[in-house]
């Protein structure tokens, strides 16, 4: 098969199948049309499909023979804004947009998934196609609860991420941590209300607070190499108190903590626990008590070297169309690292970012769009990445070991 000319073949169904999940966008665990068409159209390429996660999707496409197994995969959900770009595919779902490219990436994916079902006899293993629901709250990890990296047991997986800040025909390509793990925390001071007027009968935890905010950021400036492992605390709500005379019972302190960590979660160097362990220090500095909760997140994402090998080989050679390969390292979060760190990964950055500067937004924009051209090099690299893998995989050192 002439892997190139099939791509330009179904050029237009690509732009259409993005287009129509841009115009239907779906909030996390809600992609039920989302995944609805993702499933019929993997039924009808013949592969045998489990739903996950409610909304989730994996599709298992057996090759012409034994081998390990491969899984590639995109994400489906929307995000809760209200779409300003104008576009004649504009969402029609009201305070919904697709403003961080997944539907983008569920049509690159489901077009891969096309051509490689036609080359399944060339592919020595399987490969699962892997639609995931809400990943911007983290839907990865219950789909691995429920099974997405077994029966088969997948060796390796790979995903491709649409990015407007790097231009058109550039692809971002890095080993090593590529993206921030995150987590979402809420910290409760814990203090004893009183009157204004006689503050040393009370336990003050506006004034504890005062002093947690300031102190963390030395975990960013004085205890990490900025240069190794970035790491950023912002606090971004506050709550407490009911009158301007009252000392309030305790404080609320909501935000998120982003980092290039790698190492184990209990290490004193995890940033969660240097964070712990100035919130208690200084808590009983202040007499007060707290309680403090990590309530969402995931690791760091790291790609593994050799997939990134493979990949920088496939897009340096097979691409149907010339591109700059760029590194690119950024401290936004992505949890396809829940499955890169439980079996070798490789997440690549596909430039689309328009010409005309004044029509490029960022991500999570009420404006932001991508350009489209860059849609058939994405099924291109996720096609010439999956071959790659299987025409290298006695070379593989992971797979050795398995």
């Amino acid at each position: 098969m002439d892997i190139s000319k099939r791509i330009e073949e179904l050029g237009p169904e690509l732009i259409e199948l993005r287009r129509d999940f841009h115009r239907h966008p779906e909030l996390g665990l809600q992609e039920v049309r989302t995944g609805a068409k993702v499933a019929e159209y993997l039924e009808n390429l013949g592969m045998k499909v489990v739903r996950m996660n409610r909304t989730g999707v994996v599709g298992l496409l057996k090759g012409g023979r034994p081998g390990p197994t491969l899984m590639l995969r995109a994400d489906m959900d929307a995000l809760p804004i209200t779409e300003e770009t104008g576009l004649s595919f504009q969402s029609e779902n009201d305070g919904v947009m697709h403003a961080c490219g997944h539907d983008a990436h569920t049509a690159m994916l489901m077009v891969a998934a096309k051509i490689l079902s036609d080359m399944k006899d060339r592919i020595d293993g399987n490969i699962k196609f892997v639609f995931q629901p809400n990943e911007e709250n983290v839907g990865a990890l219950a789909m691995i609860e429920e099974g997405a990296l077994e029966n088969p047991r997948v060796d390796a997986c790979m995903g491709i991420h649409v990015w407007a800040p790097l231009p058109t025909g550039q692809l971002g390509i890095s080993a090593g941590c590529v993206m921030a793990g995150m987590e979402h925390f809420e910290l409760v001071i814990k203090g004893k209300g009183g009157h204004t007027a006689t503050p040393q009968s009370a336990v003050d935890p506006i004034l504890a607070a005062a002093s947690v905010i300031q102190s963390v950021q030395m975990i960013q400036t004085r205890e990490v190499d900025v240069l190794k492992e970035p790491t950023i605390i912002m606090f971004g709500k506050i709550e407490g108190g009911t009158a301007s005379n009252v000392i309030p019972d305790s404080v609320t302190l909501s935000g998120t903590m982003r980092y290039m960590y790698e190492g184990p979660e209990d290490s004193p160097d995890n940033p969660k626990n240097r964070f712990e362990r100035i919130v208690a220090r200084i808590c009983e500095a202040h007499r007060a008590g707290y309680s403090l909760s990590f309530l969402y997140g995931h690791p760091t994402l790291v790609n593994h070297p050799e997939i990134m090998e493979l990949i920088r080989c496939a897009a340096g050679e097979k691409l149907p169309t010339a591109v700059k390969l760029v590194p690119l390292v950024t401290l936004a979060g992505e949890d396809f690292s829940e499955f890169a760190c439980r079996v070798p990964g490789g997440f690549c950055f596909l430039g689309a970012g328009k010409n005309a500067p004044e029509e490029n937004f960022p991500h999570h924009h009420p404006r932001f769009d991508i350009d489209e051209r860059a849609l058939p090099v994405g099924v291109a690299l996720h096609v010439q990445s999956a071959l790659s893998f299987f025409d290298h995989a006695d070379r593989l050192s992971f797979l050795k070991k398995g």
